[in-house]
């Protein structure tokens, strides 16, 4: 018998990769599921992208390799869009990677500097795939609590207080998802301060900054960040881009060459079409996230409706594609309060236990899904025949019944 690797024993198969499947075999042409769980922009990307790929994919001469390193007009892009996002002046030739999607740049990056057995402070709650890659490189996972008496902001004085003398490597993720907490230039700059005094990387997850926020930031922002830092960004959440995998990993250059030694070996570049369509896109002026932002403010408002039908409480502060709410005491076991309303009303909320301990107690509800499928899925919620002080004691196929 042929036996899987013992680094895939600690890691489970994506959440998402897994209910997805089952909330598919719910959906019939009759009632549909609606899908409140995953953050995958329903929206197209701007017309000046779609034309630039559709130029370029028309070229013979474009469909080879491509540079590793991705080609200086999107490099610059990249750049330009630091600048004026920012205020971050960044060298378009040595201090940006673009990456296909910024969640391969979470594994490049474990594996440019996380040595076997070395730490690695991972947000609780936080992105999965944090934990999952610093189980496949054979690190030690060191979780931080982010706490909902804080805001769900970082006890800087607490990690302070603890020996961080074997950590590498620390994941930060603001705009936060799940919380959808932003962080304060003061915040991001004692993280900054406690990477540099302990001598570790920092990097910070940084797709959520243009949703629903008024004030966009770069850790890359912050003095000193540069001897410590790297940041990942990508097209997929602000640009509605998600599936075309268009990201990057910006810092200084001697950080960028070593994931580059990683990545330079995972792929053969990226597609230049795509290239030429993200040079466009990341054209997009105010205009285009002025509407974006007023979509999202829309369905936002919706989707604290559903919350209120369902007896949960949140935070009014936070930024990004979801909204982060805390379960009503009366619910006993949060897993099965969502199968329930699942199976009973055709409505898929994520649960906030797949983030972490810290987010047993909560759900998150996405909002990329139109104002008519919010409403769709309120009216379903408020006309389902269920108590919800009693509803975690029925079964799935009673409640469907």
């Amino acid at each position: 018998m042929i036996e899987t690797a013992k680094r895939i024993a600690s890691v489970e198969e994506y959440y998402f990769s897994r209910k997805l499947a089952e909330v598919r075999a719910l959906d019939t042409p009759e009632h549909r599921v609606i899908n409140l769980g995953i953050g995958s922009p329903d929206q197209a990307p701007s017309a000046n992208a779609i034309d630039a790929l559709i130029a370029s994919a028309k070229n013979p001469a474009n469909h080879g390799y491509q540079n590793y390193k991705g080609i200086p007009q999107l490099r610059q892009g990249i750049a330009d869009f630091y600048m004026n996002v920012y205020g971050v002046k960044l060298d378009a030739e040595s201090s940006i990677l673009p990456l296909m999607g910024s969640k391969e740049g979470i594994m490049h990056i474990a594996m440019a500097f996380v040595n076997e057995g070395e730490e690695v402070l991972i947000p609780d709650p936080g992105y999965p795939t944090y934990s999952s890659v610093a189980n496949l490189v054979g690190a030690k996972l060191r979780p931080y609590a982010l706490k909902e008496e804080l805001n769900w902001g970082i006890d800087i004085e607490a990690l302070k207080r603890s020996d961080l003398s074997k950590v590498k490597l620390m994941w930060v993720n603001f705009p936060h998802m799940p919380t959808g907490r932003t962080a304060s230039k003061s915040e991001l700059k004692e993280l900054v301060d406690l990477a540099r005094k302990n001598q570790f990387l920092i990097v910070n997850d940084n797709p959520y900054s243009m949703i629903l926020n008024d004030n966009p930031m770069s850790i890359l922002s912050v003095e000193g960040a540069e001897e410590v830092a790297l940041e990942l960004n990508s097209l997929s959440k602000s640009h509605n881009m998600a599936g075309w995998r268009l990201g990057w990993v910006a810092g200084k250059k001697e950080f960028i060459e070593a994931v580059l030694k990683v990545k330079s070996n995972m792929d053969s570049g990226m597609f230049l079409g795509l290239q030429h369509a993200a040079v466009e896109a990341l054209k997009n002026g105010s205009e285009w996230f002025t509407q974006l932002n007023k979509m999202y403010s829309d369905r936002k408002t919706l989707a604290k409706q559903i919350l209120d039908e369902l007896g949960c409480s949140y935070s009014e502060k936070q930024s990004g594609l979801f909204v982060w709410a805390k379960a009503p005491d009366t619910v006993k076991e949060v897993e099965k309060w969502i199968d329930d309303i699942l199976y009973g009303t055709k409505v898929f909320i994520t649960p906030g236990f797949i983030f972490g301990e810290a987010g047993r107690r909560f759900i998150r509800i996405s909002l990329c899904c139109t104002v008519e499928k919010l409403n769709e899925a309120l009216i379903r919620i408020r006309n389902f025949n269920f108590d919800k002080k009693t509803i975690v004691q029925r079964n799935a196929s009673t409640v469907g019944k």
